[in-house]
């Protein structure tokens, strides 16, 4: 089993910036790509970002380009999401998912471990 632990949420002013961190641990070397995904109040999990395992390859949603950018740490297992320009529309729960494969997707049916999710909250 792969453990995800994430941190990083909190309430920021539009324009403003945060960093998620999800820690992977466990059996860490069974984890491929991972992603991150969100959901707001009253809507379904949306794709944000993905990375692939080596790192040389990531993916956006299109609301979230030029301001959004992912990483990864493979020494440390840990992948970082870090975001600029915050909107309000942003709010959301965010989640960090690892699948075992090692190319990037956007399907949450395509991850198979995912993290306890982390409240991003942008103010007007």
């Amino acid at each position: 089993q792969v453990q995800l632990v994430e941190s990083g949420g909190g309430l920021v002013q539009a324009g403003g910036s945060l960093r998620l961190s999800c820690a992977a641990s466990g059996r860490t070397f069974t984890t491929g790509a991972m992603g991150y995904f969100r959901q707001a109040p009253g809507k379904g999990r949306e794709f944000v970002a993905a990375i692939s395992r080596n790192g040389d390859s990531t993916y956006y949603a299109d609301s979230v380009k030029g301001r959004f950018t992912i990483s990864r740490d493979n020494a440390k297992n840990t992948v970082y999401l870090q975001m600029n320009t915050l909107k309000p529309e942003d709010t959301a729960v965010y989640y960090c998912a690892a699948r075992r494969g090692s190319t990037r997707a956007v399907s949450w049916t395509a991850y198979d471990y995912w993290g306890q999710g982390t409240q991003v909250t942008v103010s007007s």
